[in-house]
């Protein structure tokens, strides 16, 4: 098969589109010829070996989307031919077949493209993740999603109305602003401007948020503690280095800072979000933003658009 190896870390350059060997399933496997490939910031941090050390060679990607090819033995809920989205890969995905545990593969509704599955793995769980089991979203809670225009923030915008929440979003451009007023935000502020904190107190009545999604804790972790309501809650999905803040911001409301990754999810919180993004994706409820599409042999090429600045939805691979 045609697969995107990497024989050290580095640019766009140590992509290489080459041959790779052909795959088959084990017990408890499943082999998927895939239609559509998502592209994510941490393939990008892996390329260029921020992540943990990897044997040479080695495929990128965690997303993809297509169709069930072959199974191995102990696998019954899945089928040859079953339309799938997958999130997570034994072999990884930048490649026209990728091999899976039959956990990391998924149901994808006949009327949700390939494309689409392959936006939702990494983007739309880590939103189920943050909202529904870190942050413990309640119906009425008033959430805040820094920096709400990007592809998780996106998807945490979907969720938050499937959860009944008031929602702000924040984002620096007057694009990303409108493209949080489409997905639903009641509360929409430039989080450049020098008085947005002042802003969202406002609309609060003074009493504070219940819960932040920060995307970028560095810059404004501790800001957020000063804007949160009793017992709110920040859930850390970003970080690009340490911050300074004020314990007893925390203190005084009884405040919780919450850490999370995606890879420490149990089972469980595996199950139970997958299963609350399928009955989104089947109401018509969750729906991802594709950008640019771009030929597999042109991986180097698409993770050079996904590092541009700006708000233009999923970038895809296509095999």
């Amino acid at each position: 098969m045609k697969a995107i190896r990497i024989h050290e870390f580095g640019d766009t350059s140590v992509l290489k589109f080459e041959e790779s060997p052909s795959l088959t399933p084990k017990a408890g496997q499943v082999l998927v010829r895939l239609k559509a490939i998502g592209i994510n910031p941490v393939d990008i941090y892996i390329r260029a070996g921020h992540y943990a050390p990897r044997t040479f060679p080695f495929i990128l990607g965690l997303d993809g989307a297509g169709l069930v090819e072959a199974i191995g033995p102990d696998v019954s809920l899945t089928k040859v031919g079953d339309r799938v989205y997958v999130h997570g890969s034994l072999s990884g995905t930048y490649a026209e077949q990728t091999l899976c545990e039959a956990t990391q593969v998924h149901p994808l509704p006949d009327t949700v493209s390939f494309e689409w599955g392959a936006a939702i793995g990494v983007p739309y769980f880590t939103a189920q993740y943050a909202l529904a089991i870190r942050g413990q979203a309640r119906r009425g809670e008033m959430v805040l999603i820094h920096g709400a225009s990007g592809g998780v923030g996106t998807a945490a915008l979907q969720i938050s109305r499937t959860l009944g929440l008031k929602i702000i979003g924040t984002a620096g451009s007057e694009q990303g602003r409108a493209h949080i007023k489409r997905e639903g935000a009641q509360y929409v502020f430039d989080h450049k401007a020098p008085d947005y904190l002042d802003q969202i107190m406002k609309v609060t009545e003074g009493r504070g948020v219940d819960l932040i999604l920060e995307m970028l804790a560095n810059v404004n972790l501790g800001k957020d503690l000063k804007i949160l309501a009793k017992f709110g809650r920040v859930v850390v999905i970003g970080s690009r280095g340490p911050c300074e803040m004020d314990p007893r911001d925390t203190m005084s409301r009884n405040a919780s800072i919450l850490g999370m990754s995606i890879f420490n999810a149990t089972p469980e919180d595996v199950r139970a979000g997958h299963a609350a993004l399928a009955s989104g994706l089947k109401q018509g409820i969750l729906k991802p933003r594709i950008g640019n599409q771009f030929p597999l042999a042109q991986a180097a090429d698409a993770h050079a658009a996904a590092l541009e600045p700006g708000t233009k939805g999923k970038i895809i691979l296509i095999p």
